[in-house]
């Protein structure tokens, strides 16, 4: 496939991967991307998974031909990234290695040679001429690991991304939901902790006139650019991209989920947008933090299990605050039959959160929902809206 003229793909699809970085869930695979640039001198951008060598190695050689390329340029060094490293740089012993100093430190690490003997160390700022295509490198740190670089080709306005602009999902399959979905759940679930470091790429980004993003995961983005660019300033900066509210739930005999379906009906029937519901045993976690990053107003809602909330409930507030949650209004549904703790136990897990507001209602069942916890959702849905 060719992004441009001079620059062709040389990435593969996974089929067969059930998991992404042994938790994501996959309903479509997952594409390795990657790319050779075509100039007097000749550069491939990173590798792939290591159980697609022979198909990724096939595939530069037929981009080539009877040439050989000039560098390896290493932007990430996840092995889903880099672990043909040894392969290509064995079967081209002439080829030189680009990357950040620490990216070849990680090189030594993981594959027990850090090229000292062949390699060219970059850093932002730093630039390779590759004959009408100039190469400016990127510092990307802790986008989402520390020794990042993204590139920009200056000659077709391409900015090779690395894991951002990423999203889940094989290139040879129709995503029926669209690039964001699976967009946002990548990014919320492996880059969203680090929303500070994004929109210091953002910002370097902003003074490059892009016109085509080729990322390490997902499809080429050559169109709407604004759209993709839009979208990661608002994740990047913990922003509100829906409105709505979203609702996660942890029920043990039904009780707690029949007070989250009336707080549902009440919020719809009062004109609320959209309201997503998640049954915190039963779906996806990814799928539910990316939820509650994409709306602005959560409720939170659990039995009292053990003094506390319920496990599946604390792992979840555990995923959200580890991303740097913030800038939303909680509120809270607990259940108890003789000491309802949970809401408090919920709240305290969001004391070191920036800009979290709580509503004023808090709905406490005791057993079974009765009138009075109706007009407690009652007032809790008047309060978000």
């Amino acid at each position: 496939m060719k992004v441009t003229k001079d620059i062709q793909y040389v990435g593969v699809n996974d089929h067969d991967i059930d998991l992404f970085e042994g938790q994501f869930e996959l309903e479509r695979g997952m594409a390795y991307n990657s790319y050779v640039i075509l100039d007097e001198k000749i550069a491939v951008m990173d590798s792939v998974d290591v159980n697609f060598s022979k198909e990724w190695l096939s595939n530069i050689k037929e981009v080539l031909g009877s040439k050989k390329p000039d560098y390896l340029i290493v932007q990430h060094m996840e092995p889903d990234h880099s672990a043909n490293i040894t392969l290509l740089t064995s079967e081209y012993p002439d080829m030189v290695v680009v990357s950040s100093m620490q990216a070849f430190t990680m090189m030594k690490q993981f594959y027990g040679n850090d090229y000292a003997d062949r390699r060219m160390v970059v850093k932002e700022g730093n630039t390779l001429e590759l004959g009408k295509h100039t190469l400016q490198f990127i510092g990307a740190p802790m986008v989402h690991w520390p020794e990042v670089l993204m590139t920009y080709d200056t000659c077709d306005k391409v900015l090779f991304s690395a894991d951002g602009f990423g999203k889940f999902g094989a290139n040879d399959i129709e995503d029926p939901e669209g690039w964001a979905c699976e967009a946002r759940r990548y990014y919320f679930g492996i880059v969203g902790k680090y929303g500070v470091q994004v929109q210091n790429v953002l910002k370097k980004a902003s003074n490059l006139d892009i016109s085509i993003i080729a990322p390490l995961h997902g499809p080429v983005l050559d169109e709407n650019l604004g759209y993709y660019l839009d979208l990661y300033n608002t994740w990047s900066s913990y922003g509100v991209e829906s409105e709505g509210v979203m609702i996660a739930y942890s029920s043990v005999y039904g009780h707690t989920q029949e007070a989250c379906k009336e707080l549902k009906r009440v919020l719809e029937e009062k004109g609320c947008p959209k309201v997503a519901l998640n049954d915190l045993a039963r779906e996806d976690m990814h799928e539910t933090i990316e939820d509650a990053f994409r709306y602005g107003k959560i409720v939170l809602a659990s039995v009292t299990y053990n003094a506390t909330m319920f496990p599946h409930m604390k792992t979840f507030i555990d995923n959200l605050t580890e991303r740097n949650y913030q800038n939303r209004t909680i509120g809270f549904i607990e259940n108890g039959s003789w000491a309802p703790t949970a809401a408090k136990a919920m709240k305290k897990e969001f004391e070191n959160s920036k800009n979290i507001s709580f509503t004023n209602t808090t709905v406490t069942i005791r057993g079974a929902m009765n009138e009075a916890n109706k007009a407690q959702i009652e007032a809790l849905a008047d309060e978000f809206l």
